[in-house]
């Protein structure tokens, strides 16, 4: 008898269950397992992140989505893991289920059918399992994106808003995108107005061996400083450092920073008031 692969907090493979668009993580953020959703089968993003994992990363959107597929493998993968043997594969510790996740191999709000599949996944998933969306918050401006995000919010919904650097710099360097930092606050201002769970998630981690820049510690800070001036309070922020390696060119220069440094940038944080959680 082939002996059944175990899942752990460093594989994130999107084929682990053999689908197409559902996959299982075991994840060191959730304490738990996260059901996976991969909108983006063709590793197109519209970002392109010097840390992000995904092999031979494009640019581009999501395909369409084959709606009837994917209500298939999340309805099959659902029951099997509430009545099958795929915990299993799972650390003891973590055999619980902890949300469903749309995330996957690029941005998961491009895809045209975005609200159709928060509808989708609010029909078959148990009232009281998480919905989680992981974003760059590039796309809020779209319609069917904030309708998405409206259901997400009736659905037990949150948003992770991806906020890695705080200057147009930075997330130059970090996100390779031209995003102005006012456009950002823009979108965090709808993403929050749609689904008022919103979190900024941030990656932090040294490049060539040097921590962020007490610059970049600052202009984090002076930005949280200037949504709460102005009346904007996402829920918190999720600090978390690299647990996996890059497969974009410059892995290479990329390394994680000790917890410790983490929980420093975390408690300028919270001394604004705001909730943090680490997760190095």
């Amino acid at each position: 008898m082939t002996e059944i692969s175990k899942l752990n907090v460093t594989d994130h493979s999107r084929d682990s269950a053999g689908l197409r668009y559902v996959y299982p993580v075991v994840s060191r953020r959730a304490g738990g397992v996260s059901i996976g959703v991969n909108l983006n089968t063709n590793n197109a993003c519209n970002w392109r992140c010097i840390y992000c994992q995904v092999p031979e990363l494009t640019r581009g959107t999501a395909p369409p989505v084959d709606l009837a597929l994917l209500e298939k493998e999340l309805g099959g993968f659902l029951h099997d893991l509430q009545h099958g043997d795929f915990m299993q594969r799972v650390p003891p510790e973590a055999r619980r289920i902890n949300d469903i996740a749309l995330s996957g191999n690029g941005e998961p709000t491009s895809a045209q059918e975005f609200n159709e599949v928060i509808e989708l996944v609010g029909r078959l998933k148990p009232a009281e399992l998480k919905l989680v969306l992981i974003t760059n918050g590039s796309l809020m401006q779209r319609d069917n994106v904030q309708q998405g995000l409206r259901r997400m919010a009736q659905l037990n919904g949150e948003v992770w808003f991806k906020l890695d650097r705080a200057s147009e710099a930075g997330m130059a360097l970090v996100n390779d995108t031209k995003m102005t930092m006012d456009k950002v606050q823009q979108n965090l201002v709808s993403a929050i107005s749609c689904c008022p769970n919103t979190w900024l998630q941030t990656c932090w981690f040294a490049i060539d061996g040097i921590a962020p820049s007490s610059r970049d510690e600052d202009d984090y800070v002076d930005f949280l400083n200037g949504l709460q001036r102005g009346g904007i309070r996402p829920r918190g922020v999720l600090i978390y450092g690299l647990a996996r390696p890059s497969l974009q060119e410059e892995a290479p220069r990329l390394s994680a920073l000790p917890e410790a440094e983490l929980e420093r940038f975390a408690a300028r944080i919270r001394a604004l008031g705001v909730d943090v959680r680490v997760s190095a």
